[in-house]
């Protein structure tokens, strides 16, 4: 099947239904591109669209002002886990993002406790109740006192596994920690300043954790000099390899050209593995001085080329303040990983029970990153005193690249005995764990006015999908509502 053909086909159909109808405008012309998966969706099912279906009927928006709370991204506050009445006032000081910073000084030379293992569930399950997600280290001190031993270390990773396992739904992600200063991995006591004894930490640590999670590390070069200095690229992207889950926390973000040595020399060559490395795998961190380099425009073109996705709210307050104070503070604020606007949605103006209904979705990201855990993509159909959902499987928001607009395409079997009404069609990101799913504080919001159901965790596309007997187009006696094939 000819690819080029029959995209250029249902291009050119769409634009002249866009023609007859004012309310597509000129917006539709906007640098959309369908990616391949989608692209192989649309060229499957071409045909069906130029059968007598309905005209498309398009809406057109712009990207909300608004701060938008959303998961996994954003400024983060600190969080004792061994402390779980302190979870309530990270939510509600409007935040999504924790660290959790486990302090191990007291099992240096010891096993862990069943106690303590049980303090770590309950402080994940406050955690959980309070609609947030950590960033998780363990560390033996707060500066530069005594670390473990490699063998303990492993020991207390083995413990772990469970638990981490048992709560990874609110785990956003993982850092290194165990050895050294702070858990940072430099001037360790216990002489795991190497590369062997950081691989096998490491390599446990990823085996701890399930295969959807990543840790990172707390320089480029720890990563680079254990598995390769070449930046994961898109076809091993999100593959589950040991190099596809290891990210990057800088936690002297902007404090001097090498970022107080979190880039070795030269420092170019690493700033450029990073850059492309984060395409693909976390982003975050703190920052630790003011510099030069800490102004709005070395700023944000840093956070836009190594594609940041969080960072701590409360240190360096200096920095912090120095932005909003500058005029870039809001844009830090809302571009911190992503921030999804919808830009354009079209859909036949009628379709008939049995009928399928042609979707496109335009959706803008505006952040410096793409989500980097997987979840969902779903549309709903709500209407006739009935929720319907269906699954985009081709739909990965991990690609949804910073300043780039994704559109999704797909047909949706209206089921045959479906009432004639008005519907409304919805666009639901929900998160992948069963334990979160139903809780809409873990959907993701598009940055869109009016659009967001606080209630269900959807973005509301269109409240005009007419469902109607006098509709064209083929029928089929399916009673379900879900994607063609």
């Amino acid at each position: 099947m000819n690819h080029n053909r029959k995209f250029f086909s249902l291009s050119v159909l769409v634009l002249s239904l866009c023609t007859a109808l004012t309310a597509c405008g000129s917006d539709f012309e906007e640098g959309a591109a369908l990616d391949q998966a989608t692209t192989d969706q649309v060229d499957a099912s071409t045909e069906a669209l130029t059968v007598g279906n309905a005209p498309m009927a398009t809406l057109t928006y712009s990207q909300s002002a608004a701060d938008i709370v959303n998961p996994e991204r954003g400024y983060y506050v600190g969080y004792n886990l061994l402390s779980p009445a302190s979870a309530a006032a990270v939510r509600t000081s409007g935040h999504s993002l924790a660290i959790a910073i486990v302090r191990l000084d007291t099992y240096r030379d010891k096993a862990l406790d069943s106690a303590f293992l049980t303090q770590l569930n309950t402080g994940f399950a406050a955690a959980r109740a309070n609609g947030i997600k950590v960033v998780l280290r363990f560390a033996y001190n707060a500066s530069f006192a005594t670390d473990a031993s490699k063998t303990r270390i492993l020991g207390h990773i083995a413990q772990l596994a469970p638990v981490l396992k048992a709560n990874a739904d609110v785990i956003a992600v993982m850092q290194a920690g165990f050895i050294g200063a702070w858990g940072e991995w430099h001037t360790s006591t216990n002489g795991l300043d190497n590369n062997t004894d950081r691989a096998a930490i490491l390599n446990a640590l990823l085996a701890a954790l399930p295969a959807n999670r990543s840790v990172q590390v707390r320089t480029p070069m720890f990563k680079g000099n254990i598995y390769g200095s070449t930046a994961v690229a898109s076809t091993e992207a999100f593959s589950g390899s040991a190099r596809a889950r290891i990210g990057h926390h800088n936690d002297c973000f902007l404090a001097s050209s090498s970022d107080m040595g979190t880039y070795a020399a030269p420092i170019t060559t690493w700033k450029s593995y990073t850059a492309a490395d984060t395409t693909f795998v976390p982003m975050g961190g703190e920052t630790c001085a003011v510099s030069t380099q800490s102004a709005c425009a070395p700023a944000l073109a840093d956070m836009t080329s190594n594609h940041w996705s969080y960072l701590n709210q409360a240190y360096l307050g200096a920095v912090i303040n120095g932005w909003q104070t500058a005029g870039c503070g809001t844009e830090i604020k809302n571009r911190l990983g992503y921030r999804f606007a919808m830009q354009r949605v079209a859909h036949n103006s009628s379709v008939r029970p049995g009928g399928v209904l042609d979707v496109e979705i335009a959706i803008k990201n505006y952040g410096f990153a793409a989500p980097f855990n997987a979840r969902p993509v779903y549309v709903v159909l709500t209407g006739g005193g009935k929720r319907q959902v269906a699954q985009l499987t081709a739909a990965d928001v991990r690609r949804f690249a910073p300043a780039t607009v994704t559109t999704l395409t797909t047909k949706l079997r209206i089921p045959a005995g479906t009432v004639a009404g008005t519907y409304s069609l919805s666009l639901w990101m929900p998160d992948a764990a069963a334990s979160l799913q139903n809780d809409p504080r873990y959907a993701i919001r598009l940055a869109n006015d009016n659009a967001w159901d606080a209630v269900t965790g959807e973005n509301i596309l269109s409240k005009n999908v007419v469902v109607s007997a006098s509709a064209p187009g083929p029928v089929s006696t399916s009673t379900t509502f879900a994607v063609v094939p």
